[in-house]
Protein backbone atom coordinates (compact mmCIF):
# COMPACT_ATOMS: atom_id res chain seq x y z
CA UNK A 1 0.00 0.00 0.00
CA UNK A 2 1.48 3.21 -1.24
CA UNK A 3 1.33 6.04 1.29
CA UNK A 4 0.71 10.07 0.40
CA UNK A 5 2.28 13.19 1.48
CA UNK A 6 -0.05 15.17 3.00
CA UNK A 7 1.24 19.09 2.98
CA UNK A 8 1.06 20.91 6.29
CA UNK A 9 -1.74 23.59 6.23
CA UNK A 10 -1.30 27.22 5.55
CA UNK A 11 -0.61 29.25 8.78
CA UNK A 12 -2.91 30.98 9.97
CA UNK A 13 -0.81 33.28 12.15
CA UNK A 14 1.91 34.59 9.44
CA UNK A 15 3.99 37.77 10.29
CA UNK A 16 2.72 40.85 9.11
CA UNK A 17 4.18 42.04 5.46
CA UNK A 18 6.53 44.54 6.59
CA UNK A 19 4.72 47.61 5.17
CA UNK A 20 1.43 46.96 6.61
CA UNK A 21 2.15 48.61 9.81
CA UNK A 22 2.91 51.65 7.55
CA UNK A 23 -0.08 51.17 4.94
CA UNK A 24 -2.51 50.18 7.36
CA UNK A 25 -3.61 53.66 9.68
CA UNK A 26 -3.53 55.19 5.87
CA UNK A 27 -6.25 53.02 4.32
CA UNK A 28 -8.49 53.56 7.68
CA UNK A 29 -8.28 57.21 6.74
CA UNK A 30 -9.30 56.68 3.52
CA UNK A 31 -12.24 54.60 4.46
CA UNK A 32 -13.22 57.24 6.71
CA UNK A 33 -12.82 60.05 3.59
CA UNK A 34 -15.13 57.57 1.59
CA UNK A 35 -17.17 57.42 3.86
CA UNK A 36 -17.82 61.14 4.30
CA UNK A 37 -17.75 61.53 1.02
CA UNK A 38 -20.58 58.70 -0.08
CA UNK A 39 -22.73 61.40 2.53
CA UNK A 40 -21.63 64.41 1.01
CA UNK A 41 -22.74 62.86 -2.40
CA UNK A 42 -26.07 61.97 -1.09
CA UNK A 43 -26.81 64.78 0.49
CA UNK A 44 -25.70 66.24 -3.21
CA UNK A 45 -27.80 64.22 -4.69
CA UNK A 46 -30.71 65.17 -2.43
CA UNK A 47 -30.72 68.90 -2.91
CA UNK A 48 -30.23 68.11 -6.62
CA UNK A 49 -33.73 66.42 -6.29
CA UNK A 50 -34.98 69.70 -3.93
CA UNK A 51 -34.08 71.46 -7.19
CA UNK A 52 -35.57 69.25 -9.76
CA UNK A 53 -38.87 69.47 -7.71
CA UNK A 54 -38.35 73.54 -7.99
CA UNK A 55 -37.83 73.44 -11.78
CA UNK A 56 -41.07 71.23 -11.95
CA UNK A 57 -43.03 73.41 -10.35
CA UNK A 58 -41.86 76.40 -12.66
CA UNK A 59 -41.49 74.56 -15.76
CA UNK A 60 -37.71 74.89 -16.05
CA UNK A 61 -35.60 72.40 -18.20
CA UNK A 62 -33.45 70.18 -16.11
CA UNK A 63 -30.38 70.89 -18.32
CA UNK A 64 -28.96 74.03 -17.38
CA UNK A 65 -25.20 74.03 -19.49
CA UNK A 66 -24.44 77.70 -18.36
CA UNK A 67 -25.02 76.28 -14.36
CA UNK A 68 -22.73 72.94 -15.18
CA UNK A 69 -19.73 75.42 -16.94
CA UNK A 70 -19.99 78.01 -14.03
CA UNK A 71 -19.43 75.06 -11.65
CA UNK A 72 -16.67 73.40 -13.57
CA UNK A 73 -14.92 77.12 -13.94
CA UNK A 74 -14.97 77.79 -10.01
CA UNK A 75 -13.51 74.24 -9.12
CA UNK A 76 -11.00 74.25 -11.82
CA UNK A 77 -10.25 77.72 -10.71
CA UNK A 78 -10.03 76.96 -6.61
CA UNK A 79 -8.27 73.24 -7.23
CA UNK A 80 -4.90 73.10 -5.55
CA UNK A 81 -3.82 69.50 -6.63
CA UNK A 82 -2.69 67.02 -6.64
CA UNK A 83 -5.51 66.23 -9.18
CA UNK A 84 -5.48 67.76 -12.13
CA UNK A 85 -8.35 70.22 -13.59
CA UNK A 86 -9.16 67.58 -16.03
CA UNK A 87 -9.39 64.71 -13.67
CA UNK A 88 -11.56 66.97 -11.29
CA UNK A 89 -13.64 67.85 -14.01
CA UNK A 90 -14.40 64.26 -15.02
CA UNK A 91 -15.11 63.71 -11.56
CA UNK A 92 -17.92 66.62 -11.30
CA UNK A 93 -19.18 65.77 -14.98
CA UNK A 94 -20.24 62.44 -13.81
CA UNK A 95 -21.42 63.30 -10.25
CA UNK A 96 -23.53 66.06 -12.35
CA UNK A 97 -24.95 63.88 -14.65
CA UNK A 98 -25.83 61.24 -12.06
CA UNK A 99 -27.62 64.10 -9.64
CA UNK A 100 -28.96 65.57 -13.23
CA UNK A 101 -30.47 61.90 -14.43
CA UNK A 102 -32.70 62.11 -10.54
CA UNK A 103 -34.32 64.72 -11.95
CA UNK A 104 -35.33 63.73 -15.21
CA UNK A 105 -33.82 61.14 -17.95
CA UNK A 106 -31.93 63.47 -20.56
CA UNK A 107 -31.83 61.73 -24.33
CA UNK A 108 -29.10 63.23 -26.68
CA UNK A 109 -29.16 61.91 -30.01
CA UNK A 110 -25.64 62.06 -31.80
CA UNK A 111 -24.17 60.89 -35.04
CA UNK A 112 -23.61 57.02 -34.68
CA UNK A 113 -23.35 54.01 -34.51
CA UNK A 114 -21.30 53.99 -31.01
CA UNK A 115 -17.76 54.52 -31.41
CA UNK A 116 -18.24 57.34 -32.93
CA UNK A 117 -16.43 60.55 -32.11
CA UNK A 118 -19.63 62.53 -31.85
CA UNK A 119 -20.78 60.09 -29.05
CA UNK A 120 -17.22 60.50 -27.16
CA UNK A 121 -18.36 64.78 -27.52
CA UNK A 122 -21.77 63.93 -26.13
CA UNK A 123 -20.39 61.80 -23.30
CA UNK A 124 -17.65 64.41 -22.74
CA UNK A 125 -20.51 67.28 -22.15
CA UNK A 126 -23.52 65.01 -20.63
CA UNK A 127 -21.62 62.49 -19.12
CA UNK A 128 -22.54 58.83 -19.14
CA UNK A 129 -25.68 59.02 -17.43
CA UNK A 130 -28.31 59.74 -20.47
CA UNK A 131 -30.06 58.11 -22.91
CA UNK A 132 -27.72 57.86 -25.79
CA UNK A 133 -29.39 57.84 -28.99
CA UNK A 134 -27.35 56.66 -32.01
CA UNK A 135 -28.21 58.23 -35.38
CA UNK A 136 -27.75 57.46 -39.05
CA UNK A 137 -26.77 60.80 -40.03
CA UNK A 138 -26.47 64.47 -38.86
CA UNK A 139 -29.70 65.00 -40.55
CA UNK A 140 -31.43 62.50 -38.28
CA UNK A 141 -29.97 63.83 -35.45
CA UNK A 142 -31.71 67.55 -36.16
CA UNK A 143 -34.38 65.66 -36.98
CA UNK A 144 -35.04 63.79 -33.93
CA UNK A 145 -34.61 67.08 -31.37
CA UNK A 146 -37.08 68.77 -33.96
CA UNK A 147 -39.64 65.80 -33.13
CA UNK A 148 -38.64 65.79 -29.43
CA UNK A 149 -37.99 62.00 -29.42
CA UNK A 150 -34.44 63.49 -28.30
CA UNK A 151 -34.29 66.79 -25.67
CA UNK A 152 -30.84 67.05 -27.38
CA UNK A 153 -28.45 66.45 -30.03
CA UNK A 154 -24.54 66.86 -30.72
CA UNK A 155 -23.56 67.47 -34.01
CA UNK A 156 -19.68 68.23 -35.22
CA UNK A 157 -19.28 71.80 -36.36
CA UNK A 158 -15.89 72.73 -37.63
CA UNK A 159 -12.52 70.37 -37.93
CA UNK A 160 -8.63 72.24 -37.51
CA UNK A 161 -7.45 70.54 -40.35
CA UNK A 162 -10.45 70.40 -42.70
CA UNK A 163 -12.75 73.33 -41.76
CA UNK A 164 -16.37 73.38 -41.29
CA UNK A 165 -18.69 70.86 -41.42
CA UNK A 166 -21.11 71.89 -44.37
CA UNK A 167 -24.24 69.64 -43.81
CA UNK A 168 -24.05 70.88 -40.19
CA UNK A 169 -23.82 74.87 -41.35
CA UNK A 170 -26.70 73.95 -43.96
CA UNK A 171 -29.09 72.41 -41.31
CA UNK A 172 -28.34 74.99 -38.88
CA UNK A 173 -29.78 77.62 -41.58
CA UNK A 174 -33.30 75.77 -41.85
CA UNK A 175 -33.74 74.88 -38.81
CA UNK A 176 -35.57 76.03 -35.69
CA UNK A 177 -32.93 74.30 -32.80
CA UNK A 178 -30.83 76.41 -31.10
CA UNK A 179 -27.27 76.10 -30.39
CA UNK A 180 -27.18 75.22 -26.64
CA UNK A 181 -23.55 74.92 -26.02
CA UNK A 182 -20.30 73.87 -27.26
CA UNK A 183 -17.23 71.77 -26.82
CA UNK A 184 -13.99 70.64 -28.61
CA UNK A 185 -12.44 67.93 -28.22
CA UNK A 186 -8.94 65.86 -29.88
CA UNK A 187 -9.23 63.79 -32.45
CA UNK A 188 -6.52 60.76 -32.82
CA UNK A 189 -7.24 58.71 -35.68
CA UNK A 190 -6.16 55.37 -36.01
CA UNK A 191 -6.23 52.66 -38.69
CA UNK A 192 -8.24 49.43 -37.87
CA UNK A 193 -8.77 45.89 -39.09
CA UNK A 194 -10.16 42.52 -37.64
CA UNK A 195 -6.71 41.04 -37.73
CA UNK A 196 -4.28 44.53 -37.10
CA UNK A 197 -2.38 44.03 -40.12
CA UNK A 198 -3.07 45.06 -43.58
CA UNK A 199 -2.79 41.71 -44.60
CA UNK A 200 -5.64 40.87 -47.29
CA UNK A 201 -7.09 44.18 -46.99
CA UNK A 202 -8.08 46.41 -50.35
CA UNK A 203 -10.28 49.04 -49.18
CA UNK A 204 -10.05 51.96 -45.90
CA UNK A 205 -13.34 53.09 -45.23
CA UNK A 206 -14.20 56.36 -43.14
CA UNK A 207 -16.06 59.56 -43.04
CA UNK A 208 -15.28 62.23 -45.55
CA UNK A 209 -13.72 64.37 -43.33
CA UNK A 210 -11.73 61.68 -41.51
CA UNK A 211 -10.34 60.49 -44.73
CA UNK A 212 -9.54 63.84 -45.76
CA UNK A 213 -7.66 64.13 -42.37
CA UNK A 214 -5.70 61.26 -42.72
CA UNK A 215 -4.79 61.83 -46.78
CA UNK A 216 -1.03 62.24 -46.50
CA UNK A 217 -0.51 59.27 -44.16
CA UNK A 218 -2.46 57.11 -46.08
CA UNK A 219 -0.82 58.26 -48.89
CA UNK A 220 2.53 57.51 -47.91
CA UNK A 221 1.92 54.55 -45.85
CA UNK A 222 -1.29 52.99 -47.84
CA UNK A 223 -1.10 53.81 -51.10
CA UNK A 224 -3.02 50.58 -52.66
CA UNK A 225 -5.76 51.29 -50.19
CA UNK A 226 -8.67 52.31 -52.33
CA UNK A 227 -10.66 55.09 -50.30
CA UNK A 228 -14.38 54.33 -49.23
CA UNK A 229 -16.46 57.07 -47.88
CA UNK A 230 -18.90 56.01 -45.01
CA UNK A 231 -21.32 57.71 -43.36
CA UNK A 232 -19.60 57.93 -39.82
CA UNK A 233 -16.40 56.50 -38.84
CA UNK A 234 -18.49 54.09 -36.18
CA UNK A 235 -20.28 52.96 -39.42
CA UNK A 236 -17.06 51.91 -41.45
CA UNK A 237 -15.82 50.25 -38.14
CA UNK A 238 -18.98 47.99 -38.04
CA UNK A 239 -18.27 47.04 -41.61
CA UNK A 240 -14.72 46.44 -41.34
CA UNK A 241 -15.75 43.97 -37.97
CA UNK A 242 -17.75 42.29 -40.68
CA UNK A 243 -15.20 42.06 -43.75
CA UNK A 244 -11.83 41.13 -43.28
CA UNK A 245 -10.81 42.76 -46.51
CA UNK A 246 -12.02 46.23 -44.80
CA UNK A 247 -9.85 48.56 -42.91
CA UNK A 248 -11.60 51.70 -40.73
CA UNK A 249 -10.40 55.12 -39.67
CA UNK A 250 -11.57 55.20 -36.24
CA UNK A 251 -10.84 55.90 -32.59
CA UNK A 252 -9.99 53.03 -30.19
CA UNK A 253 -13.38 53.11 -28.60
CA UNK A 254 -14.66 51.84 -32.11
CA UNK A 255 -12.04 49.30 -32.13
CA UNK A 256 -12.85 48.33 -28.30
CA UNK A 257 -16.81 48.46 -29.36
CA UNK A 258 -16.54 46.27 -32.54
CA UNK A 259 -13.47 44.00 -31.61
CA UNK A 260 -10.95 45.82 -33.96
CA UNK A 261 -7.10 45.88 -33.61
CA UNK A 262 -4.94 48.76 -34.65
CA UNK A 263 -2.81 48.66 -37.91
CA UNK A 264 -1.49 52.04 -36.67
CA UNK A 265 -2.39 54.58 -34.60
CA UNK A 266 -2.52 58.97 -34.18
CA UNK A 267 -3.03 58.49 -38.15
CA UNK A 268 -4.11 62.16 -39.00
CA UNK A 269 -2.29 64.52 -40.36
CA UNK A 270 -2.24 66.93 -37.97
CA UNK A 271 -1.20 66.25 -34.42
CA UNK A 272 -2.92 68.87 -32.82
CA UNK A 273 -6.02 67.85 -34.96
CA UNK A 274 -9.72 69.15 -32.74
CA UNK A 275 -12.87 68.77 -34.09
CA UNK A 276 -15.24 71.51 -32.82
CA UNK A 277 -19.23 70.19 -31.47
CA UNK A 278 -22.27 71.83 -30.77
CA UNK A 279 -25.54 70.83 -28.83
CA UNK A 280 -28.83 71.68 -30.38
CA UNK A 281 -32.03 72.23 -28.90
CA UNK A 282 -34.71 74.55 -27.95
CA UNK A 283 -33.16 76.18 -24.48
CA UNK A 284 -32.50 79.28 -24.40
CA UNK A 285 -29.10 79.84 -21.73
CA UNK A 286 -28.42 82.36 -19.70
CA UNK A 287 -24.93 84.03 -19.39
CA UNK A 288 -21.98 81.58 -17.80
CA UNK A 289 -19.17 84.17 -18.11
CA UNK A 290 -17.53 82.48 -21.14
CA UNK A 291 -19.79 82.35 -24.56
CA UNK A 292 -20.42 82.63 -27.62
CA UNK A 293 -23.00 84.01 -29.57
CA UNK A 294 -23.60 82.58 -33.12
CA UNK A 295 -25.58 84.19 -36.20
CA UNK A 296 -26.21 83.92 -39.75
CA UNK A 297 -26.88 86.85 -42.07
CA UNK A 298 -26.93 88.07 -45.84
CA UNK A 299 -26.85 91.43 -47.15
CA UNK A 300 -27.40 92.52 -50.68
CA UNK A 301 -24.99 91.89 -53.43
CA UNK A 302 -23.54 95.82 -53.80
CA UNK A 303 -20.14 97.10 -53.13
CA UNK A 304 -19.63 97.51 -49.66
CA UNK A 305 -22.59 95.80 -47.83
CA UNK A 306 -20.07 93.13 -46.31
CA UNK A 307 -18.22 96.22 -44.44
CA UNK A 308 -21.62 98.21 -43.61
CA UNK A 309 -22.72 95.19 -41.90
CA UNK A 310 -19.94 94.68 -39.60
CA UNK A 311 -19.17 97.85 -38.92
CA UNK A 312 -21.96 97.75 -35.55
CA UNK A 313 -19.51 95.14 -33.89
CA UNK A 314 -16.50 97.48 -33.72
CA UNK A 315 -18.69 100.27 -32.81
CA UNK A 316 -19.98 98.35 -29.80
CA UNK A 317 -16.29 96.59 -28.97
CA UNK A 318 -18.03 93.12 -30.14
CA UNK A 319 -15.26 90.49 -30.92
CA UNK A 320 -15.68 87.72 -33.97
CA UNK A 321 -14.40 84.29 -33.16
CA UNK A 322 -15.40 83.11 -36.62
CA UNK A 323 -16.55 84.65 -39.95
CA UNK A 324 -17.49 82.17 -42.84
CA UNK A 325 -19.31 82.23 -45.69
CA UNK A 326 -21.49 79.78 -47.44
CA UNK A 327 -23.12 80.24 -51.02
CA UNK A 328 -27.11 81.04 -51.20
CA UNK A 329 -27.47 78.68 -53.65
CA UNK A 330 -29.61 81.39 -55.71
CA UNK A 331 -27.76 81.39 -58.39
CA UNK A 332 -26.78 84.69 -57.78
CA UNK A 333 -23.30 84.72 -56.34
CA UNK A 334 -25.07 85.87 -52.89
CA UNK A 335 -23.90 84.45 -49.73
CA UNK A 336 -24.70 83.95 -46.13
CA UNK A 337 -22.17 84.65 -43.80
CA UNK A 338 -21.47 82.73 -39.95
CA UNK A 339 -20.13 84.63 -37.45
CA UNK A 340 -19.80 83.77 -33.84
CA UNK A 341 -19.22 86.45 -31.54
CA UNK A 342 -17.26 86.46 -28.54
CA UNK A 343 -20.25 87.47 -25.42
CA UNK A 344 -24.00 86.66 -24.73
CA UNK A 345 -26.91 88.35 -26.30
CA UNK A 346 -28.10 88.98 -23.23
CA UNK A 347 -24.95 91.44 -22.44
CA UNK A 348 -25.37 95.26 -23.27
CA UNK A 349 -22.79 95.64 -26.13
CA UNK A 350 -23.62 92.55 -27.66
CA UNK A 351 -27.33 93.02 -27.84
CA UNK A 352 -27.06 96.80 -29.09
CA UNK A 353 -24.93 95.29 -31.73
CA UNK A 354 -27.07 92.51 -32.80
CA UNK A 355 -30.05 95.56 -32.49
CA UNK A 356 -27.99 97.64 -35.41
CA UNK A 357 -27.14 94.12 -37.38
CA UNK A 358 -30.57 93.49 -37.62
CA UNK A 359 -31.26 97.21 -39.36
CA UNK A 360 -28.69 96.62 -41.85
CA UNK A 361 -29.00 93.10 -43.02
CA UNK A 362 -30.53 91.47 -45.82
CA UNK A 363 -31.40 88.10 -43.45
CA UNK A 364 -30.68 88.05 -39.75
CA UNK A 365 -31.05 84.62 -37.73
CA UNK A 366 -29.92 84.02 -34.22
CA UNK A 367 -28.52 80.22 -33.38
CA UNK A 368 -28.68 81.15 -30.18
CA UNK A 369 -25.73 82.32 -27.13
CA UNK A 370 -24.11 78.99 -25.40
CA UNK A 371 -21.31 78.68 -22.88
CA UNK A 372 -17.94 77.37 -24.50
CA UNK A 373 -15.74 74.64 -23.10
CA UNK A 374 -11.65 74.58 -24.78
Amino acid sequence: MSSISKSSPPSSDLPPAPDDAALAPLRRRIDDIDSQLLALISERARLAQEVGRVKHARGEPVYRPEREAQVLARLAETNTGPLPGESIRAVWLELMSACRALEAPLTVAYLGPEGTFSEAAALAQFGSQIEAQPCLSIDEVFRAVEAGSAGFGVVPVENSTEGSVNRTLDLLLGSSLSICAELALPIEHCLLTRSGSLEGVTEVSAHPQALAQCQGWLSAHAPHLARVAAASNGAAAQAAARAPHLAAIAGMGAAQRYGLKPVAQAIQDDPHNRTRFQVIGRLQTQPSGHDHTSLILSVPNRPGAVYDMLAPLAEHGVSMTRFESRPARTGQWEYYFYIDLAGHQLESRIAAALQALRTRTAFFKLLGSYPVKA
